[in-house]
């Protein structure tokens, strides 16, 4: 996915799809790469993480465990 940096406002970049200008998203500045201004197009993207959502669910369900034998 491609976007655009609409502007800079403090700590937030608010971005703009390539492919529906008629959406806008906001993203902390700390996340985007060192140098970009309001106008930069940017390549997105989202990946899963199989092996960390298995590492959160083994870790909520140890501690719904403990709360459960709590006394």
């Amino acid at each position: 996915m491609k976007a655009t940096i609409d502007r800079i406002d403090g700590a937030i970049a608010v971005l703009i799809p390539q492919d529906d200008d008629t959406m806008r998203f906001n993203l902390p500045v700390s996340l985007l790469p060192s140098g970009c201004r309001e106008g930069d197009i940017l390549t997105l993207g989202i990946k899963r993480d199989p092996a960390g959502t298995a590492e959160a669910k083994k870790r909520v369900s140890g501690r719904i465990d403990a709360l459960k034998n709590r006394k």
